[in-house]
């Protein structure tokens, strides 16, 4: 069971705050937040975007979560609110996975979902 840091916006666990730490350190840029959003497209109609980004816009929401900056654009915060940030290893792979309870259905990959 892994376990979570929850905002009003996001919960993180910490093996995805860990992995993210470690790409910031990587990619020497630990002043960048990591963008979440939301974009229309992949097989259900909306997918997940999760990038560095430097800038906040006016309109952004910035959460500190497991002493990881998050930026969400206005546009997705609706789609994103109460999702889950997570970073699971398996035996078919690794990355980062997004459980959202808005999402109403999602693809066989995880990357994209219908509201």
């Amino acid at each position: 069971m892994s376990t979570e840091t929850q905002t009003d916006l996001i919960t993180v666990t910490e093996a995805a705050a860990g992995k993210i730490k470690e790409l910031l350190e990587t990619e020497n840029k630990q002043d960048h937040a990591i963008r979440l959003s939301v974009a229309g497209g992949g097989c259900h109609g909306y997918q997940y975007g999760m990038q560095f980004d430097k800038t906040v816009g006016e309109a952004d929401q910035e959460v500190t979560v497991n002493g990881v900056r998050f930026v969400v654009d206005a546009m997705s915060m609706p789609m994103l609110s109460g999702a889950q940030v997570d970073y699971v290893e398996t035996m078919q792979g690794s990355g980062f996975a997004i459980n959202n309870p808005n999402a109403q259905s999602t693809c066989g990959c995880g990357s994209s979902f219908s509201a």
